[in-house]
């Protein structure tokens, strides 16, 4: 049975009250990894739509010998997203319920509860201003209630709309307290759920980021050559948490939690900016401690806590300059460790694709916007809807790359496999190879490597110095607590101070002849990347053994799962894991020596290169004479390919050794059940998209398509992961999707009371 896992890094979209749909999608998410994890560990799966997911595995199974697993394990989200990131993010770390986020969303994501109970009733001038807007809105024949709204919910929609128009003017009609009260009563009740098995492997992290918009802003020192230093004022924001897959797992205590979801979905003009002090005042109010309140706010706020600036930092909703916030889940890839075969894809939600969630500018094209629309467009419409064009790129580009590296390898392998034949002769063809004869043969097949390369050894030799000091500099600023830019960057110089002083970067360190003895030794202590690119090499050549017919499967299962049991060791001591990090780290601007032995104590490597001889001489010796020979060539061979591969890399770690693929979840990919997209299925696109907040009747419409449609997508996703030229059997896949569809209306018909005519018409259009 082949092994692979579908990693999802999900970003989420704002969309103000279509924040419903996207918790119904996300719900599918959640439900899909429950599937996944009850699949592994041989338990039975939940009913509804879980028990569908756990089908298709099976069939993928037996159909196809592939053993899939699926993770989540990277989040990003923005305003409206950034919350339903959070609490996916929750329930994927805890093995918590995302129930209580649904009656959060469908009985408190309403006008009524969301208002300001302390907002006084407009003065009678001002009552009387109003009512030409409130009777356009709600009371004139023709008006938009009237031609928007299906005539069952007409009442209750005019009543919320008189109660909104009358809230006072020029200030937030929403309630900032209320609404962390809201959230921190929501992850209160996940807690209370229960705490189940955790929705990823020990050794996986979770990674979740949140886009906040800093109001005022906070400089940023940026180096130049004349002058030597500017500032500019930043106002993006990113807030972050981690778990680190380690034993204890979770995220963030509920404040922290809070404190990110509050301040990411800050909509101008709908909710006041929010303050730390704020969630102070509600969490005394509540008699609950915030035990890590100062390590958090020097971590989220770095800049601003560095000035003493914290408590009075006024942040606003992300999707002002990040709606789409890609960037940091591509980062994010940077340090994933893999045990198997992946296939990784960023999945974004946008629940209004063809239109933008908040428009202010004219919706004509005709004539050219005017002097306010024009001025509301560049401050609200252009930044929360640019095109996530470069995003893409970055994501190709990445892939590009990796698709041409495997190129050049094998393109190269008749070469290389030549060159080790004709060094080492016979002494591949000798019977179960040692540690220590692997050891030797590394050694000797990296010097030919060398001296074969020439000139070029010396460019690759100062390029991989380069990629090891830049790697040394990213683990020490992390394992120490991390801190603003301008911290990094002095942690980097002082590095590299030391590494120039000790004579490792000067050109007589490496030349055509091969590097120096001082030189191979801080590679030795430090190079984990070159340790985890060898391996990563051989799991792609057992990947290729395996599609042979006639393949040693069961050598080749077994060498897959100590490859990649070996990365993740070489790889966890500098995961982040809540571990105390040693002084040294802290301090490593001042005392970047002290910090380097502290690292490479903390690496290791000498002792998981022992341990990888002896499980790799293990593995070798369960494998038929020709497959074992073609394996020791692709691993002694490594040395040649890393000298022509590397400068692609530019120093990328690529943990993920495969191209990453970009879907979407959208109404208008979802189309099994019903076409049209948004237009015909959503109700919160009304009102310039707060349409859910004025009806019970409309959330329930837009959360019960959102869970449709995400299971219409996860369908579509996982099958897109069998290997090319392979299919499950004819109508498998729209007979799944039909279960899934039923499963789910037959859970949610007994909730969602007041959408009787849309279960019947969903029950015509399922079949």
């Amino acid at each position: 049975m082949r092994e692979k896992e579908l990693r999802l890094a999900l970003v989420c979209y704002g969309g103000i009250s279509l924040a419903v749909y996207m918790h119904g999608i996300t719900k599918e998410i959640w439900r899909l990894a429950r599937a996944s994890r009850a699949f592994h560990a041989g338990e039975a799966a939940e009913g509804g739509s879980e028990a569908v997911y756990r089908a298709l595995l099976e069939t993928i199974a037996a159909e196809c010998a592939i053993e899939l697993r699926v993770l989540v394990d990277i989040l990003a989200g923005a305003s409206a997203g950034g919350i339903n990131a959070i609490f996916l993010a929750e329930a994927i770390s805890t093995g918590r319920s995302l129930d209580p986020l649904t009656d959060l969303w469908l009985e408190k994501a309403d006008i009524d509860s969301l208002l300001d109970p302390g907002v006084n009733p407009v003065s009678r001038f001002a009552k009387a201003a109003a009512v030409p807007f409130a009777w356009a809105l709600s009371a004139k024949s023709g008006g938009t209630v009237e031609q928007t709204v299906e005539p069952e919910h007409q009442e209750e929609v005019r009543g919320k709309l008189a109660n909104f128009v009358r809230a006072r003017w020029f200030a937030p009609p929403f309630a900032g307290p209320g609404f962390t009260e809201l959230l921190l009563d929501a992850l209160d009740a996940m807690a209370k759920s229960g705490t189940g098995p955790a929705l990823l492997p020990h050794y996986q992290p979770l990674d979740l980021f949140v886009t906040v918009t800093d109001f005022r802003g906070h400089p940023e020192r940026l180096r130049l050559h004349s002058p030597a230093e500017v500032a500019e004022t930043e106002h993006r924001l990113t807030v972050s948490f981690r778990d680190s897959g380690g034993p204890e797992r979770g995220l963030a205590d509920a404040a922290e939690l809070a404190f990110a979801a509050r301040a990411t979905a800050s909509f101008p003009g709908a909710f006041p900016p929010f303050q730390v002090k704020e969630l102070d005042r509600v969490l005394e109010a509540r008699d609950r401690p915030w035990p890590g309140r100062a390590a958090f706010l020097e971590r989220a706020l770095p800049r601003q806590t560095a000035i003493g600036d914290a408590e009075s930092a006024v942040l606003i909703d992300g999707s002002v300059l990040a709606n789409a916030p890609f960037r940091p889940a591509i980062d994010a890839l940077q340090d994933r460790p893999a045990r198997r075969e992946i296939d990784r894809r960023f999945v974004y939600i946008d629940p209004k694709p063809e239109g933008r969630s908040v428009r202010l500018t004219a919706t004509g094209e005709a004539e050219p916007p005017g002097f306010f629309a024009t001025i509301f467009g560049a401050l609200s419409d252009i930044p929360r809807e640019q095109p996530i064009r470069d995003n893409l790129e970055a994501i190709d580009g990445r892939s590009a790359r990796i698709r041409r590296l495997r190129h050049i390898v094998d393109s190269m392998r008749p070469q290389v496999e030549a060159a080790i034949e004709r060094t080492f002769g016979t002494t591949l063809l000798l019977g179960r190879p040692t540690p220590k004869r692997l050891a030797a043969w590394r050694t000797k097949a990296q010097n030919m490597a060398a001296r074969e390369a020439g000139y070029a050894y010396a460019a690759y030799g100062h390029l991989k110095l380069s990629s090891v000091v830049e790697d040394i500099a990213g683990h020490i600023f992390r394992l120490g607590g991390g801190g603003v830019r301008h911290r990094r960057e002095q942690v980097r110089l002082a590095l590299w101070d030391v590494v120039r002083q000790a004579g490792l970067a000067s050109e007589e360190a490496m030349t055509s002849a091969g590097a120096r003895a001082d030189v191979i030794h801080f590679f030795r202590t430090f190079d984990l990347t070159y340790r985890t690119r060898r391996l990563r090499l051989v799991a792609r050549h057992l990947g290729a053994m395996d599609e042979r017919p006639d393949a040693p499967r069961a050598a080749i299962q077994a060498a897959r799962e100590a490859v990649y049991d070996l990365i993740g060791r070489y790889r966890e001591p500098v995961q982040v894991d809540g571990r105390p990090a040693p002084d040294a780290f802290r301090r490593a601007e001042e005392e970047p020596e002290e910090a380097l032995v502290a690292l490479a104590e903390r690496l290791d490597l000498k002792a998981h290169d022992d341990e990888a001889d002896v499980r790799i001489a293990d593995v070798l010796a369960a494998f038929p004479k020709p497959e074992r020979r073609s394996l020791i060539l692709n691993y002694l061979g490594f040395p040649f390919y890393d000298i022509a591969t590397l400068p692609l890399l530019q120093g990328e770690g690529l943990d993920e050794f495969d191209p990453v693929k970009v879907d979407r979840i959208a109404p208008d990919d979802a189309t099994a059940i019903r076409e049209g997209g948004a237009e015909a299925t959503l109700k919160g696109i009304q009102f310039n998209s707060f349409g859910a907040f004025f009806s019970r009747a409309y959330r329930e419409n837009d959360y019960l398509w959102g869970r449709l449609h995400g299971a219409d997508r996860l369908i579509d996703i996982i099958v897109s992961t069998l290997p090319e030229g392979m299919h499950l059997p004819p109508g498998t896949v729209a007979t799944l999707k039909r279960d899934a569809f039923r499963a789910i209306v037959a859970e949610e018909r007994n909730r969602l009371g007041s959408i009787s005519s849309l279960f019947e018409a969903l029950d015509k259009e399922i079949g």
